[in-house]
């Protein structure tokens, strides 16, 4: 390697310098065109904004309702808790062992797959079948 064979990683991108004469050609109105609320200092509309037409998000009928008391569970699966490293199975065990990021309102165990080991498992909900394949396994299942 020579320092006269050393080419740049990418190429650079110089920044476009306007309203600095017409042989830039981006002198005088500084591509802004003429006159008009564009080219105006601080011009422009508003996200959203149609031209005084009433706007989509106002034309469109509102529907539905949010459930201020909704839960949001995280989902576990029973092929996940064959991951976890401890015995005793929790949220904090499960997010110290990287299977989920966060228990949001609770932990649902849910009977997706099986279970080989022996555990016992901490959990806000449990669906029926994942109750009885935990404690067909030999563990044990507590609603927390």
């Amino acid at each position: 390697m020579e320092l006269g064979n050393i080419k740049a990683s990418q190429e650079k991108v110089t920044r476009r310098r306007v309203g600095r004469g017409i042989g830039s050609g981006l002198g005088k109105t500084s591509g802004r065109g003429h006159k008009g609320q564009k080219a105006r200092s601080g011009g422009g509309v508003r996200r959203g904004f149609e031209g005084g037409q009433t706007p989509l998000y106002r034309r469109l009928p509102k529907r539905g309702f949010t459930n201020i008391f909704a839960k949001n569970y995280t989902e576990v699966t029973l092929t996940m808790l064959n991951n976890s490293k401890s015995e005793d199975v929790t949220a904090e065990s499960l997010i110290a062992d990287g299977i989920i990021s966060k228990a949001n309102d609770g932990i649902v165990v849910l009977a997706t797959g099986t279970l080989n080991k022996k555990l016992n498992v901490k959990a806000t909900r449990f669906t029926k079948a994942a109750k009885e394949k935990i404690e067909a396994a030999g563990g044990k299942a507590e609603v927390i």
